[in-house]
This record gives C-alpha cells, sequence and structure tokens, in this order.
C-alpha cells in the first residue's frame, strides 16, 4: 500500500499549486451563488408566513419541482435555498468531475503521467492526488456555504443540511469519476463518462420527483441527485443521506483502482474507436477537423437545450396561475425586473442561467486549443501550411457558432411549448430573441477564453473561474450591495430584461466589440508565443 501510494505528497502540492486559482474562485464562486441567493429570498420574505404566501404555491408545483427537487414548504429558511440546492448540487458535481479528470486522465494523455511516474512514485499516488483535490473542494464549497447561511440567522441544523445535499452528490461524482477515469482511453471520453452519469442522473430524478405515483417516485432514490433532493435542508434535514454518497465515493475508488492496476498507462478500458483510414473532402481546412472533433460535443449540448426549452416552456403554464399573488410577483420582479407579464418576468430570469450553462459551453469549446497543443494536434496541424490565425480561428469560430445554435434551439422550443403550455406566454419571436439577446455576455466569455489560451495556456482554466464569479456577481451582486463598478465588470449584468423589457442596443454592441477585441488579443499573443 505504501509503495503504491509513494509521492502522493508532492503530487498533491503540485496539484493545489495548479489549482491555486481555479480552485478558491469555483468555491467562493459556490458559496456566493447560495448565500446570495437566500439573503436575497430572506429580504422579500422575512417571515415563514409571507415566504410560504409568496413561494408556497410555486414550489408545489410539478413542474417546479421536476426542476429544483422537492421541497420543503414549511418556513422561510427552507424556501430561501429552494433554487440553490439543486442547482448548488449539479455545480459541485461538476467540480468534482472537472478535478478529478484533470490530474488523472488529462495528465495522462499529455504525456506529463509518464515523465512523473518513471521517478519514485506509486501507481495509486496520481489518482490518489487527484482524487483528495477534489473531496478538498468538494468539502470547502459545502461546508463553506452552511456557515454562511447560518451567519444569516438561519437554523443552524438546516444549514448543515443544506452542505450534506451538496456534499452527497459531489462525493458521489468523486467516485463516479475516479472510474470514469480509469474506464475511458481520453479525457474527451472520461468526461462524456462523467458527465453523461451526471445527466442521466438529474432527468430520473426529475422524473421521479415529478410524478404523483409511489413507484415511480421511489426511483428518485437511484440517482444520487435525487438523494440531494431528499435531504430537504430546514425541513426533515435528512444528513443521513451523506453516507449514500459515501459509498458511492468509496466503491468508485475502489473500482477505479482495481482498473488502474490492471490496465496500461494510457489506455483505457474502453479503447477509442479508430477513423476511417482516409479522410473525407469535408474535413480539409482546421475549420472543418474542429468543428468534427466538436460533433459529439454539439449534440450532447443541443438535446440537453430541446429538453431544457420542454421544461421551461412547461413552466410557463404554471407560472400563469401565479398572478393574483402579490408576494409571487414581488419575488419575480427581483429576479428578473419588472417589465411585462409575470411569464415575462419569469422567463427574463431563466434566460440569465440558460446564458451562463451555454457559455461554459463555449469556453470548453475553445479551451480545446489548449489541449491540442499539449496533445500533439496543433504542433501537427501547424506544421502543414495551416497557419496560427486559421488555427485559433478555427476553435474560437465554433464556439460562437455552437453557442448561437443552442441559444436557438432553447429559445425555438421555449416558445414553442411555452405558447402550448399558456395563452399569456410571450410570443415566439419574443422569446426567441430574449435567448438571442443574450448571445452578446456569452461571446464576451468566449472571447476572455481565447484571450487566456492564446497568451497564457497554463492560466486557461482561470476562464472557468472568472465565468462562475461573472455569473454570481452579475445575478447576486445587486441584492448583495456590492459596488456598482464591480457589479459593472460582469457581462451578465448589461442584459436588459427580456422579454418584456427594451432590448439594450448599445450595451450589445459594446460586449461585442469587447468580444471581438478579446479574441483579437488572444489571436496576436498566439501568434506570437511559442507553440509547446
Amino acid at each position: 500500500m505504501t509503495t503504491r501510494l509513494a509521492g502522493l505528497g508532492r503530487l498533491l502540492r503540485l496539484a493545489l499549486r495548479r489549482d491555486r486559482v481555479i480552485l478558491p474562485a469555483s468555491v467562493l464562486g459556490l458559496v456566493l451563488l447560495s448565500v446570495g441567493s437566500a439573503q436575497a429570498t430572506l429580504e422579500l420574505f422575512p417571515d415563514d408566513a409571507s415566504a410560504v404566501a409568496g413561494l408556497g404555491d410555486l414550489v408545489g408545483n410539478p413542474a417546479v419541482v421536476a426542476m429544483y427537487g422537492p421541497i420543503s414548504a414549511a418556513d422561510a429558511d427552507a424556501l430561501a435555498v429552494f433554487k440553490t440546492v439543486m442547482t448548488g448540487a449539479v455545480l459541485v458535481a461538476v467540480l468534482a468531475v472537472v478535478l478529478v479528470r484533470r490530474h488523472t486522465r488529462t495528465e495522462e494523455e499529455e504525456g506529463r503521467l509518464e515523465l512523473v511516474g518513471a521517478g519514485a512514485v506509486g501507481r495509486w499516488a496520481p489518482l490518489a492526488a487527484g482524487i483528495l483535490v477534489a473531496l478538498l473542494g468538494v468539502v470547502a464549497a459545502s461546508g463553506l456555504s452552511s456557515l454562511g447561511l447560518a451567519s444569516l440567522g438561519m437554523d443552524p441544523a438546516g444549514s448543515v443540511a443544506f452542505g450534506v445535499a451538496w456534499a452527497t452528490a459531489g462525493f458521489a461524482w468523486v467516485g463516479i469519476t475516479a472510474t470514469a477515469v480509469q474506464l475511458a482511453s481520453t479525457t474527451r471520453g472520461a468526461g462524456g463518462l462523467a458527465f453523461g452519469t451526471l445527466g442521466a442522473a438529474f432527468v430520473l430524478r426529475a422524473a421521479a420527483d415529478s410524478v404523483d405515483d409511489g413507484v415511480v417516485h421511489a426511483l428518485g432514490w437511484a440517482s444520487p441527485l435525487g438523494w440531494a433532493g431528499r435531504v430537504e435542508p430546514y425541513g426533515p434535514d435528512r444528513t443521513w443521506v451523506l453516507l449514500l454518497g459515501l459509498a458511492v465515493l468509496v466503491a468508485g475508488v475502489a473500482t477505479g483502482l482495481a482498473v488502474l492496476g490492471r490496465r496500461d498507462l494510457g489506455a483505457g478500458v474502453l479503447p477509442a474507436r479508430l477513423g476511417p483510414a482516409r479522410a473525407a473532402r469535408s474535413l480539409t481546412g482546421p475549420f472543418a477537423l474542429v468543428s468534427r472533433l466538436a460533433t459529439g460535443t454539439v449534440t450532447g449540448w443541443v438535446v440537453g437545450m430541446l429538453v431544457g426549452g420542454v421544461v421551461l416552456g412547461s413552466l410557463l403554464g404554471a407560472v400563469g396561475d401565479l398572478t393574483s399573488n402579490p408576494a409571487m410577483a414581488r419575488f419575480l420582479e427581483a429576479l428578473g425586473g419588472s417589465a411585462g407579464t409575470v411569464e415575462d418576468i419569469y422567463l427574463a430570469s431563466e434566460t440569465r442561467f440558460v446564458a451562463v450553462a451555454v457559455a461554459a459551453a463555449g469556453v470548453a469549446l475553445v479551451l480545446r486549443l489548449g489541449a491540442s497543443e499539449r496533445s500533439g494536434l496543433g504542433e501537427s496541424m501547424l506544421a502543414t501550411g495551416t497557419s496560427r490565425l486559421r488555427w485559433y480561428g478555427a476553435h474560437v469560430l465554433v464556439a460562437v457558432l455552437a453557442t448561437t445554435l443552442f441559444l436557438v434551439v432553447i429559445g425555438a422550443t421555449v416558445g414553442v411549448v411555452g405558447s402550448l403550455a399558456s395563452s399569456s406566454a410571450p410570443g415566439f419571436w419574443a422569446t426567441l430573441g430574449a435567448f438571442a439577446a443574450t448571445l452578446p455576455a456569452v461571446w464576451v466569455l468566449v472571447g476572455v477564453a481565447g484571450l487566456l489560451v492564446g497568451a497564457r495556456p497554463r492560466l486557461a482554466p482561470l476562464a472557468w473561474a472568472l465565468l462562475l464569479v461573472g455569473f454570481v456577481v452579475g445575478e447576486l451582486g445587486p441584492t448583495m450591495d456590492l459596488p456598482g463598478w464591480l457589479v459593472d465588470v460582469s457581462p451578465f449584468a448589461h442584459l436588459e430584461q427580456l422579454p418584456g423589457g427594451d432590448f439594450a442596443a448599445l450595451a450589445a454592441a459594446v460586449m461585442t466589440l469587447a468580444a471581438a477585441g478579446l479574441t483579437a488579443a488572444g489571436a496576436l499573443a498566439y501568434g506570437r508565443r511559442d507553440v509547446a
């Protein structure tokens, strides 16, 4: 055992040094999300009676339960966190996947693990280091959120249960990813397995929670996200659910270590699929190649946007039933503004969350430029007649086109489903325009990622932290009384309320120009630096 873990301490310190920016920034963003959202809700509904009167009908709606999980509507504390329990659990799980994969399969695919393994490093040490870093992130985000909620005067036991809900999901996906990085032979494949499991778990939980049938509802216990939802902070406070997350963690780590001891370095249980011997004519040029490599990712996101559009469109029918509730109207106005109908206000608040998710997809696509550089693909491409500008531009252009496609798909889906769910829902073109209007903010984050990967690939992961902090500052900054200049730094703070409001053409133009400038600066830096 000691021999297999030789060098663990040094690898752990190295991993923490590499994550010295992205890890604290991600944890901070998650803590601000939980505490800031709860604080804003409690300011609107300071006592149990007002909270139940304002939000009780909403959280009992099956469509809302499908999105956010079962909610105890007994008091203000429980209702203050009804959106962040499940949202945060998913984000913590994503953080766990990213950290474990980053320090295991990515290191192995890029050849660094082979160099490290040539020294006095045990076979298990790299995987153990990645797992420990991920667990540190999960525990920090969960624990600090619990402390932050308790500092607002919320019930301490419920605050601990809130952290347990997040930790349950995080622990589970640390274990799942520990196995996924051994099964897949590529970083992309490991991500597909881990994130695919996360998506399937969310769909299973949503279906089980929203159906009023005992047998179907019990299926929610088959999903780790279902476990997180069933903690129900400030209600039943089922903290024992953490044991289920720990069980998945132990089982996943044990399976990963068992597979690790039986496979070759650089290989996986599931081999990478071989392509055809000859490339099709459609693959000529860097843009065609980058597009082809992104096909699986883009397809998955399109499916996700379709499903999300159906859910959001269906929710518009439920929101329309709340128009007679003044307290509910005040809550929605605090989320999205005060222009338009209650359906307009609700949809305006949700478009921002969708924009952040789409921006994350755009950032991931741009950062593939750095991954291609580390894997040697970029060097092979640049050894041909392909210029650096074309290679860089292909990655950015694919990200821009993909994010545009995602927002058009979900906007069109919500427009169609919403009109069927409620006669008061915004029209098709108004809904589509509302989602499309968020594109400039998304493109700014794509430009930031392009600048970082073009200038300093080592700083490229910082784009994730900037995305998370930008979202939290832009969404919760005004309710947290943050300085105006700090809020204005976030591109999401400049999005006007649509539908129902007026399109901010000047802000959109400025953000589009800023995105173009960041992209151009990244291209200039990429053309001048050494390509490793």
